[in-house]
């Protein structure tokens, strides 16, 4: 068994330290993950767990810190980042070299060569290797020693699904004959599908340790991904019937043409856009990310900074005045972070941010106006043509451009300016 106990790295520049008080277990006969986003102190720590990075904190293989093993090669595989070795030398000459440093058989290196699936490409250069064989030739130097535990930092990045499928096959093969396995990862559906423990690591500090079950229920949410190009309305068709039938559905919409649906299913949705026409072409249940859910079906949109909350339209009066920011006239969109009564103080400082970090293209005169969303929150749009984009959204400031009327709920024009709902800046 592989323990880690109050890992703490030494902190750099009065920075705090990227791994702090890391504690967990990792079993034999299981494959672990550790997972985190990127910086989040993974590397770190396997850095920390082989003696390579100062710091704090015990780590026992087998009951046995590294430095005290006697054959650390037949105790510990290691793969960290790409294979260390000169890209003029061959795949037979590398292992035939490590074997002779880790103190095993020469034959060693072509039985690890049979085990990869590289026996074909023993001669090849280490500099010629693509991506994936690379991965398989880093896989054979850590299993040259045939160790009991194996540390692999992000072993499937960038990987083919082939070529993935095929390296968590053989991890879970080596953790089914004895071994203990630990894989870092940033993907949460990598680790849901292929460990039977997660480790969760957030800025160096442990946010759960959980078996695989846990991890599934707690952390992940499985949805449905659509493609179409008719997003935004079936966007609002879904939320539109699950409001009518009191179903607490998310929809979130995701590069223009996609969309994420929580607490739905393929044959609701599909059904939903069949009834209105609404053209599909990609339906599929997904295992959705980590982290707390959104309010139910509201979507996200957005260039940069905060990312603005956005309800699909519908029948609803509250749906009715929701900007469309994925219309082509929006060049970007964000929150004011106060409610629709305090917005004006903040819209002329706001847009002109969105103005440096956005330069209108030559040609186009931007409107500039900052909307009310239908969860109270107030957004700065800048643009130009916002008629179609702003719809029935309430107009409560204006700076630039030309003013353009404001439809209320039922669609039709409103006044431009009145019950200080519209004002020059």
């Amino acid at each position: 068994m592989l323990q880690a106990i109050g890992l703490t790295s030494c902190p750099r520049r009065d920075l705090p330290p990227a791994v702090d008080d890391l504690t967990f277990d990792a079993h034999p006969r299981q494959v672990t993950a550790l997972l985190g986003p990127a910086g989040s102190g993974k590397t770190t720590a396997l850095r920390l767990m082989l003696e390579l990075e100062p710091g704090r904190g015990v780590t026992s293989f087998r009951g046995r810190p590294l430095h005290r093993v006697a054959h650390p090669a037949s105790e510990v595989g290691v793969l960290l980042g790409d294979v260390a070795g000169h890209p003029s030398r061959t795949l037979r000459s590398q292992l035939r070299m490590l074997c002779a440093a880790a103190g095993v058989p020469v034959s060693q290196a072509d039985e690890m060569l049979r085990v990869v699936g590289l026996t074909g490409l023993h001669d090849q250069r280490i500099g010629t290797l693509p991506l994936g064989m690379d991965r398989r030739l880093g896989i054979a130097c850590a299993l040259l020693g045939d160790p009991h535990t194996l540390l692999l930092d992000e072993p499937g990045a960038g990987l083919s699904g082939r070529e993935s499928a095929w390296l968590y096959e053989l991890l879970r093969a080596h953790a089914d004959d004895g071994g203990t396995v630990l894989f870092t990862t940033e993907d949460p559906r990598t680790a849901a599908r292929h460990a039977d423990h997660v480790v969760t690591l957030d800025a160096g500090r442990l946010v759960a340790d959980q078996d695989v079950a846990d991890f599934a229920r707690t952390r992940l949410r499985p949805r449905v991904a659509v493609r179409t190009p008719h997003a935004a309305r079936l966007a609002a068709v879904v939320t539109q019937e699950a409001r009518a039938a009191k179903r607490p559905v998310e929809v979130v919409t995701e590069n223009g043409n996609r969309l994420s649906v929580y607490g739905s299913d393929c044959a609701t949705i599909g059904e939903a856009a069949f009834r209105h026409g609404v053209l599909i072409h990609q339906l599929a249940d997904e295992v959705g990310d980590t982290g707390p859910s959104l309010p139910p079906a509201r979507a996200h949109a957005g260039s940069g900074g905060d990312r603005v909350g956005r309800t699909a339209r519908s029948g609803d009066p509250a749906a009715a005045g929701a900007p469309d920011l994925q219309d082509p006239g929006v060049l970007a969109a964000r929150r004011i972070g106060a409610g629709p009564e305090q917005a004006p103080s903040g819209v002329t400082h706001l847009v002109g941010q969105l103005m440096d970090e956005h330069p209108v293209p030559e040609g186009r005169l931007p409107d500039r106006r900052a909307v009310a969303a239908v969860d109270g929150e107030a957004v700065a749009v800048l643009g130009d043509h916002l008629d179609g984009a702003l719809g029935g959204a309430r107009l409560l400031r204006h700076d630039g451009g030309q003013p353009c009327g404001v439809r209320g709920a039922h669609g039709h024009a409103g006044a431009q300016s009145g019950a200080g709902e519209v004002g020059d800046v």
